[in-house]
């Protein structure tokens, strides 16, 4: 798939996103320099949460308190929404950077919101990935979505695929754990495969929520084409996404080593030319492991193998020697060569 000018895909290097989300607190001015400090980072893209409220829940949401909160939902996304302008804004800033801003819709409107500032993709988030009506309304405008796949089954995933399938828009799989932190004992490394294996045609990727960089590595080594973790200028805020938000330095280091890893997978099984001096040495020649008389018939206690591999008959060839017939006298530790043998 592509979204703006970024290929995404196996034969491309992972997509690492920084998901800002509501990290902000809803002030416009910390979420800029967040982003700044993510370009400095190497950053490509920046993935916001556009929440319109009154549009997103009911009152019922009053009286939901998230288990990474202490005030109730519909207060947590009041506070930290940014105004239209002002993520208007954010989305420009992003882009003079060089980098590529995209935002999850958590309603219609913000749906719509999004479309009028020309977004070049659409995330859908793991508690809208069985939203049918909204998946088939943000499908309707024709652009590549990425959606998260927490707390869903393949089962439960296959009407909403279905959806953006008979768009026939790109889009992306992102294996996800919704518990904010997320522990090992509950991550699935292997929904990626999961994911890869029931939807052939999606781009799989990986959204992270636990501590540290480690499982979203680990997902490049399965197929994960895109990462997606929390970001934060600093872990120092207060904020229901801090405890499993990565800051600057967490940024480019995954973005770094994903890489490295995205390259090693491309690399088949086989000897190196940077290598070739190493083998020189390490491996090992055939060699007499005693003095040895010509006309001496050879057996295996007479030879031995020892580096350097700067002899001819190298150790794999060991047993090729063994029953063959001295044609000179050798002295112990001699590298043997074939014209040595009848």
């Amino acid at each position: 798939m592509k979204i703006a000018h970024r290929e995404i895909g196996p034969d491309h290097p992972p997509l690492v996103i920084a998901e800002i989300g509501i990290n902000h607190g809803g002030d416009l001015a910390v979420a800029k320099e967040m982003v700044r400090l993510a370009a400095a980072s190497g950053c490509e893209m920046i993935k916001h949460q556009t929440h319109i409220v009154e549009d997103e829940m009911t009152d019922e949401a009053k009286a939901i308190f998230p288990p990474n909160a202490d005030v109730s939902i519909w207060e947590v996304m009041e506070r930290c929404a940014l105004g239209r302008d002002e993520e208007a804004e954010l989305k420009r800033y992003t882009e003079s950077l060089g980098m590529i801003w995209i935002s999850t819709p958590f309603s219609r409107a913000a749906c719509d919101f999004l479309e009028g500032l020309d977004v070049p993709a659409y995330k859908i988030g793991s508690g809208e990935a069985d939203n049918l009506p909204l998946i088939r309304h943000i499908a309707a405008k024709g652009k590549p979505v990425i959606m998260s796949t927490g707390m869903q089954t393949i089962d439960s995933l296959r009407a909403s695929v279905q959806i953006l399938m008979d768009a026939g828009i790109d889009y992306a799989l992102l294996e996800c754990t919704n518990l904010y932190p997320s522990p090992p004992e509950i991550v699935s490394l292997q929904g990626v495969t999961d994911l890869r294996a029931a939807f052939p045609d999606a781009v799989v990727g990986f959204s992270d929520h636990s501590i540290g960089p480690e499982m979203a590595l680990a997902s490049v080594a399965l197929g994960a084409c895109i990462l997606e973790r929390h970001y934060t200028d600093t872990r120092y805020r207060k904020g229901p996404d801090i405890a499993c938000s990565m800051d600057p330095s967490e940024l480019r280091h995954l973005i770094d080593r994903s890489r490295e890893i995205h390259t090693a997978l491309r690399n088949p099984k086989q000897r190196t030319g940077p290598e070739e001096d190493v083998y020189r040495f390490a491996r090992a020649s055939v060699v007499a492991d005693r003095d040895l008389a010509a006309g001496h018939v050879i057996t295996a206690a007479d030879i031995w193998a020892r580096r350097p591999g700067s002899g001819e008959i190298a150790g794999y060839d060991f047993d090729k020697v063994v029953g063959r017939t001295l044609l000179r006298a050798l002295q112990r530790n001699a590298q043997l060569r074939w014209k040595d043998l009848e």
